[in-house]
C-alpha cells in the first residue's frame, strides 16, 4: 500500500520525537541541536521546521505525550464511587504500568523539570499543578471531604501528587528490576495510605 504524504510527515513527526529521547538519554534538552536530530532521522535541518518550529517546540510536545494519557487514566479511576483504598491501589498500579510503558518519556520528564529550557520546565509544572487541580476537584466528592476547604483540598492533592511525582522518578531510576520496582510501589501504597488516614481525621480550621 503507496503511504500518504499525511502518513509520511506523522511518521517523520514520530522518528524526530523518538530521536529527540534518545539524544537526551545522557543530557537535557538545552544540550540538543536541530542538526543533531535532523541527523539521527536523516533529513536535512530545514525538514525539522515543518514539524517543529525550536527544539524548545518539540520539549513541549513530548511533554504533552507524557501527560495527557496518564491524566485521562488517573481521572477514570476517580469516576463512579471508588474507595480510598481502590484509589490509591489503582493509582499506584497505572503510575508503574504508565513508567514502566512511557520510560524513556518520564525519564525525559525527570532530567527537563529540573534541568529542561525555562519553556519546557514551566510545561511540566503547568501539567502537575493540573493534576493537582483535578485531584482536588475530585476529591471534593469523596465521602468525608464535604466540610474541608478548598485550600485543604489543595493541600491534600498537592501532597498526594507530589509522592507520584517521587514515585515516578524512582521507578525511572529503577529500571527493569522487577523486584525493585515491587518495592517502590508497595512504599507509594503505604504513603498514600498514610496520608489519606491523616486527612480523614482532619477537620478544617473555620
Amino acid at each position: 500500500m503507496t503511504e500518504t504524504r499525511v502518513e509520511r510527515k506523522e511518521r517523520t513527526r514520530r522518528a524526530i520525537l523518538d530521536a529527540a529521547l534518545a539524544l537526551c538519554e545522557d543530557s537535557s534538552l538545552v544540550a540538543l541541536s536541530l542538526r543533531q536530530v535532523a541527523k539521527e532521522v536523516g533529513i536535512v535541518p530545514t525538514a525539522f521546521y515543518r514539524h517543529f518550529e525550536s527544539i524548545e517546540a518539540l520539549g513541549l510536545a513530548l511533554v504533552d505525550e507524557s501527560f495527557v494519557s496518564l491524566r485521562a487514566m488517573l481521572r477514570d479511576i476517580r469516576r463512579g464511587e471508588p474507595s480510598y483504598a481502590d484509589i490509591v491501589d489503582r493509582s499506584v498500579d497505572i503510575l508503574a504500568e504508565h513508567v514502566r510503558r512511557e520510560h524513556a518519556h518520564f525519564a525525559f520528564i525527570g532530567r527537563e523539570r529540573a534541568a529542561g529550557p525555562r519553556q519546557v520546565r514551566e510545561a511540566i509544572r503547568h501539567e502537575i499543578e493540573l493534576c493537582e487541580r483535578e485531584l482536588a476537584t475530585d476529591l471534593a466528592r469523596l465521602p468525608g471531604t464535604a466540610p474541608w476547604s478548598a485550600e485543604d483540598l489543595r493541600v491534600l492533592s498537592n501532597l498526594i501528587v507530589t509522592a507520584m511525582v517521587a514515585t515516578a522518578e524512582s521507578l525511572v531510576a529503577a529500571g527493569p528490576r522487577a523486584d525493585l520496582e515491587k518495592q517502590l510501589t508497595e512504599t507509594a501504597r503505604t504513603q498514600l495510605r498514610m496520608v489519606l488516614v491523616g486527612a480523614l481525621n482532619w477537620r478544617s480550621r473555620t
